[in-house]
């Protein structure tokens, strides 16, 4: 049975409310109709991340899976018949706000990047999957990232088209926070996403990183690479301040919170000594509250403002 509208976009917010994290805390900032297009956008990449990253399938069932269930979005698009509520939300949003499919597309494929491992960037070294440089990392950063912010900035509005290239670096701002968060996970799992070229210029091993846990003393080369990684997200965060004043009004506190989150997590691990091995480093939710808090205060006062002219 086929959703109503109002029913499709209620269960991507109820997505979205469980699973976005930092997300979340930025649309909420978000009029109604953005907000309720932004979760359908999230839903539908959770999807997408769920069957890539389901470790009970096997890789080749995997694809086979995310292929399927594309050839299903597809055909919905096309405005074929579907009872997926996201199908059905997503569908909405992409007409009425203007998102290619091969935006969308491109979304599916960055979640699948790690499902490819012989035909992307990435390459096998020593049984970890890694990248040798940085231009490699960028490529994939881009598509599981960039895609995204320039899927946000349709939905948030703009007129300038400088918007989206700086869109696109403030998705690599917001990937590297993540990278540099989950080194000793991803290392326990067989992947390194920082540079080849950035351990060798430090001196330091895949082994390393990967044997690196709770109590373990990091070496100076292995702060000095994190501390590589900061500098760089950094200066690709300056791109976040520099789309700001780009994007509509009514949507601007909200790319302003998740800017100011993801910021104040990347100052955390800088804080922290770039040791990202002995816990999980975070941003405390009376923090993300205070931001969002913040972010709330400017959307009245962009409605005041409206309401004045």
């Amino acid at each position: 049975m086929t959703p109503s509208l109002g029913e499709a976009y209620q269960i991507c917010r109820e997505i979205a409310r469980r699973e976005a994290k930092n997300f979340y805390y930025s649309f909420v900032a978000l009029p109604d109709p953005k907000r309720n297009a932004i979760c359908a956008v999230y839903a539908f990449m959770r999807h997408a991340d769920d069957l890539s990253d389901d470790e009970s399938v096997t890789l080749v069932g995997r694809r086979r899976n995310l292929e399927a269930w594309l050839e299903a979005w597809h055909a919905a698009q096309a405005g074929g018949a579907t009872d997926d509520p996201v199908f059905v939300a997503l569908r909405d949003a992409q007409q009425r706000f203007g998102i290619t499919g091969e935006l969308l597309d491109q979304l599916v494929q960055g979640t699948a990047m790690d499902l490819h491992r012989s035909t992307g960037d990435a390459t096998m070294v020593d049984g970890f999957d890694t990248y040798g440089t940085f231009e490699d990392l960028y490529r994939y950063c881009y598509l599981v990232a960039s895609v995204v912010g320039l899927v946000c900035i349709r939905i948030f509005g703009y007129s300038d088209a400088r918007a989206e290239k700086l869109a696109e670096e403030t998705g690599i701002a917001f990937q590297l926070t993540n990278i540099l968060r989950d080194v000793r996970e991803d290392a326990e799992r067989k992947r390194v996403y920082l540079p080849l070229e950035d351990l060798h210029d430090k001196g330091v091993t895949l082994e390393e990183l990967a044997a690196l846990k709770n109590g373990s003393r990091m070496t100076a080369g292995q702060r000095e690479l994190l501390a590589l990684e900061v500098r760089r997200a950094e200066r690709f965060y300056e791109s976040g301040q520099a789309l700001l004043p780009l994007i509509s009004a009514d949507a601007r506190p909200a790319l302003w919170v998740l800017i100011r989150i993801y910021y104040a997590l990347l100052k955390k691990i800088e804080a922290h000594q770039y040791d990202v091995f002995s816990a999980r480093v975070s941003v405390a939710t009376p923090v993300k509250l205070g931001i969002l808090f913040r972010g709330l205060v400017g959307v009245m006062w962009n409605r005041m403002r409206g309401a004045g002219h």
